[in-house]
């Protein structure tokens, strides 16, 4: 089996998407609207900015989440007891970002918030009628001016060698947002599992971006669309001198959003939070 990247200008794009997103709970599209200067000029800033220590001078707030966070406080994905190799910095438009990186990573911001209310009409489109029925409003108007989507920029850093055993860039896990959307890094690594457990490598040419189901999604529609697990793997041989970049936008919905009987969009994202032990 093969993750299948398809072109966002053929006419049964958005079909042949949504049976991808069904199938693997993942979609990757070339010739989208986002510009692959922006993204280039972006993973060139970021790296610089991860390279110095002026990161440490955004040191995330607790209380709000914005900000970098260090890889010694870095995540440790559910049902893992090893820290991923990583760290990241946390965007939000109303959040602190230093004034030379603004600029673009707002432009991207907007960008790529366009692009998943219109992927999230596909979706919905593509539904069947009793699955379209379990959404409380339409899944473009969730995310509407939503003040929770969050634009994390990852860097895994090259691999020294004296990691912890067990340790990799990402472990896997599954997102707890709607749905993410995210370019190619600048280095291969990303797989998503399949029902029988394998793992599929998630096509990286530069240029394509990468959609996935988060768990909010798959609650929302009731399993329809499946949150599957994903992780990113270390380099080997020559390729562990390099760094990665990755820049994945996690769409939620406004906190008010129900989700289904059980969860409104604010609930279930508290829950989680709380298992994860980040509340």
């Amino acid at each position: 089996m093969k993750l299948e990247t398809i072109d966002y200008l053929a006419p049964n794009s958005a079909e042949e998407f949504v049976k991808s997103l069904r199938e693997t709970g993942f979609g990757v599209l070339s010739n989208h609207p986002i510009d692959k200067a922006l993204v280039e000029a972006i993973y060139i800033e970021w790296q610089a900015f991860f390279n110095t220590e002026e990161k440490r001078e955004y040191l995330f707030k607790p209380e709000t989440q914005d900000g970098f966070f260090p890889a010694e406080i870095s995540e440790t994905a559910k049902g893992h007891s090893v820290k991923d190799i990583k760290e990241y910095y946390h965007v939000y438009p109303w959040g602190r970002i230093p004034n030379s990186l603004r600029e673009n990573i707002l432009a991207y911001y907007n960008k790529a918030n366009e692009l998943a209310q219109e992927l999230l009409g596909w979706i919905e489109s593509y539904a069947p009628a009793e699955v379209k029925a379990k959404f409380s409003i339409s899944l473009p108007q969730m995310i509407e001016n939503s003040q929770k989507t969050l634009l994390r920029v990852l860097y895994y850093p090259p691999m020294s060698g004296d990691e912890e055993m067990g340790a990799i860039r990402a472990a896997a896990h599954e997102d707890i947002n709607l749905i993410t959307v995210l370019p190619a890094a600048n280095e291969p690594g990303l797989q998503v599992q399949v029902k029988d457990g394998s793992w599929l490598d998630v096509p990286s040419d530069f240029g394509n971006i990468i959609i996935n189901i988060g768990d909010m999604l798959q609650e929302a529609s009731g399993g329809y669309y499946p949150s599957t697990s994903h992780r990113v793997i270390n380099p080997e041989g020559a390729d562990k001198s390099k760094s990665r970049i990755s820049l994945p936008l996690f769409l939620h919905p406004n906190p008010e959003v129900v989700l289904s009987d059980k969860y409104t969009a604010d609930s279930y994202l508290m829950e989680r939070l709380r298992e994860l032990g980040v509340i």
